[in-house]
């Protein structure tokens, strides 16, 4: 019971903060038309001093993560193995194409910038696999300096924004391109740094595109454990130094719960009203999730870091986005 107690007043000044700004973006949409996602995501800007409040801190975080992991998990009841093959190898090619020419470029333009490989390392990784958490995952295990801890913070604060930019703008591209709804899900996924904003993304456009962004960011996510483990191995045996010592392998369990549940779709017929009830869940999670990077949103703070981290994601951004409308189009995905 004091744990339970520990958690409730810990958490739920800043859960119930991001879930009231969800029911306010559903109740925009549903009455005045446009993207749940999108208000969801202005509300939570409008927002943003309350990520920094005491008592609220802890449970946009709560929400921004954990409730999001859940919200991406339940997103496999709405997808089959079936539909995963209907996307091809070509998507997979370019995920993994991707994933390792964008950490290229980082390291390139990092020794061009004469500053801190690891840098590049970090705004590579976050850009190409999963935004801030892969930026996260990879601080643990390169080495531990005086710029580490700052690059990181520097790396969080302009992925999440350049995220959060993607996530209004990358529509607004697809549509004006004319591409279909499933090239504009391989796009969405395939570009948009983070999971929350790829499914916002996505499901602000049609079903099917939300669907397709999920599968093809979720091919991206499961990219971080086999990179997190090179770089440890060089950083530990190609540079002959040693990894921060509290160095952890993480692992995208979420992805998972993801995988079972589309497993579970794929072989069992589900009743209507069980997958219904678990897929509107979902989506309530996810527009919480969006309301809570909202929160903790602060193009104030992007101001603070300088020129040089901005230029560098940038870069890496018009990088992916270019490289992935290139391959829809030459290669007809």
């Amino acid at each position: 019971m004091n744990s339970l107690y520990r958690f409730y007043s810990e958490h739920f000044s800043g859960l119930t903060a991001a879930v009231m700004i969800a029911i306010a973006a559903v109740f925009l949409s549903e009455h005045y038309g446009g993207p749940t996602m999108l208000f969801a995501l202005l509300l939570g800007i409008s927002m943003n001093f309350l990520a920094d409040h005491e008592k609220c801190r802890s449970g946009v975080d709560l929400a921004a993560k954990k409730v999001l992991r859940v919200g991406v998990a339940l997103l496999g009841l709405r997808i089959s193995f079936e539909a995963v093959g209907q996307l091809g190898l070509g998507p997979v090619i370019l995920v993994v194409v991707g994933v390792f020419s964008t950490m290229v470029l980082g390291f390139i333009l990092t020794r061009t910038m004469k500053t801190n490989c690891a840098f590049g390392c970090l705004t590579g990784g976050a850009v190409a696999i999963c935004g801030a958490s892969a930026a996260m995952a990879l601080s643990s295990v390169l080495p531990s300096d005086g710029d580490r801890e700052r690059d990181t913070i520097f790396t969080v604060v302009t992925v999440t924004a350049f995220s959060t930019i993607a996530m209004v703008l990358y529509p607004v591209i697809a549509s004006f391109l004319g591409l279909n709804d499933q090239q504009t899900g391989i796009f969405l996924g395939a570009t948009i740094h983070d999971v929350a904003q790829v499914v916002g993304a996505g499901y602000s456009v049609s079903d099917q595109t939300g669907d397709t962004a999920t599968i093809v960011k979720l091919l991206r996510v499961a990219m971080l454990l086999p990179v997190v483990l090179g770089v440890m191995m060089i950083v530990r045996y190609g540079l002959k130094t040693q990894a921060a010592p509290d160095a952890k392998l993480p692992f995208p369990w979420f992805v998972l719960g993801f995988v079972a549940l589309v497993g579970l779709n794929s072989t069992v017929e589900i009743p209507a009203q069980v997958s219904g009830f678990f897929i509107d869940l979902s989506r309530w999670c996810i527009i919480t999730a969006v309301a809570a990077l909202g929160m903790k949103t602060s193009f104030g703070a992007l101001v603070k870091v300088g020129w040089m981290p901005v230029a560098v994601v940038a870069i890496e951004t018009v990088y992916l986005a270019v490289l992935c409308l290139a391959a829809i189009f030459l290669f007809g995905l």
